[in-house]
């Protein structure tokens, strides 16, 4: 696959970064919607399997999404006041 992006819409150079990155979000988002034409890497299904096997080994492992919410939220909030 080329890196090279052989040609870009009109004005998409003068964009702020903020919307160049809302534009690519949303091509993204109009190729994933047809999601059977989105190849998924082997490399990916891996991750995922060994996540299952780590789940069902040790399922006393798992953190709560809220909990680890709370704590990314007491950790910015440290931070922002503690620099």
């Amino acid at each position: 696959m080329s890196t090279r992006v052989p040609w870009r819409p009109s004005g998409f150079d003068e964009l702020p970064t903020d919307e160049k990155v809302e534009y690519v979000q949303s091509l993204w988002d109009r190729i994933a919607a047809s999601d059977e034409t989105v190849p998924v890497p082997e490399w990916h299904k891996a991750i995922i399997h060994q996540r299952v096997n780590e789940l069902e080994t040790a399922p006393d492992s798992v953190v709560d999404w809220a909990e680890v919410r709370d704590q990314i939220t007491r950790d910015l909030h440290r931070f922002r006041h503690n620099p």
